[in-house]
């Protein structure tokens, strides 16, 4: 039997999504539950690969194994013992050919900005901006120059440890919203290389604090080389929405 699940989580305190030997990942954590109700080791696969730090609203996973109750039994099962900050919000069986990560067809990031310094409760989530103001519509002119199929190297972090991903990617969203002192950053796309959500959000706060001027940012696309001339975002402010299948 395999298993669709949905969870959220609050990625301050753990080392990313993917299982290390430190083991404190969200994958470590949640086997770690399942190798409890099973009585074995059960292996769980992501539909993406969170950093350290980062959160998410609707990561989904997949993982195989036998019930013969009902899921809302199953999801009890999960849920009990598991820590506050880690929620699985739904689970039920799929058909055999279903992976969180390959069957997905598109995902959706949040970035989420704080020009000022965001209060206590909340500074976990959010990248505070301090003394620094943006110029949304500098923003936004960006974002209609990255919006389509792009070869997105330049705005992806080189990392020998994760495996090589094809650099062309369809960025089908790019929306910026301001409200008071907050600002988020909706993106979404048929993929994304290592760390691209984060740059793309450090490229378009250094266009809107005027660090880098838009035709910078149109030169280092078609450049397609890794480069240091934006900035990447922290963690704390990205989460991974949505996976669509």
């Amino acid at each position: 039997m395999r298993w669709k699940a949905i969870v959220a989580y609050d990625g301050t305190d753990y080392n990313g999504w993917q299982s290390q030997n430190c083991r404190n990942t969200i994958q470590d954590v949640i086997e770690k539950r399942l190798a409890v109700i099973f009585k074995k080791e059960i292996r769980i696969h992501g539909s993406g690969r969170t950093d350290s730090g980062v959160h998410a609203r609707g990561q989904v996973f997949h993982f195989d194994a036998d019930w013969k109750h009902s899921p809302e039994k199953l999801l009890l099962a999960i849920t009990t013992g598991s820590p506050e900050t880690i929620q699985i919000k739904s689970i039920r069986q799929v058909a055999k050919n279903f992976h969180a990560r390959f069957s997905a067809k598109r995902k959706k990031y949040c970035y989420q900005i704080y020009q000022g310094s965001a209060p206590p409760m909340e500074t976990r989530f959010y990248w505070s901006l301090g003394n620094r103001k943006l110029d949304i519509d500098r923003m936004r002119s960006v974002a209609s120059i990255l919006i389509g199929e792009h070869d997105f190297t330049s705005f992806s972090a080189e990392n020998g440890n994760k495996l090589k991903d094809a650099p062309n990617k369809l960025l089908s969203k790019l929306e910026i919203r301001k409200k008071g002192s907050k600002i988020t950053i909706t993106m979404e796309a048929n993929g994304f290389l290592y760390k691209m959500a984060r740059r793309i959000t450090g490229a378009l706060v250094d266009v809107g604090c005027e660090k880098v001027s838009i035709e910078d940012i149109q030169t280092i696309l078609h450049n397609k080389k890794h480069t240091s001339d934006i900035e990447t975002a922290p963690p704390k402010g990205l989460s991974l929405e949505r996976a669509y299948y």
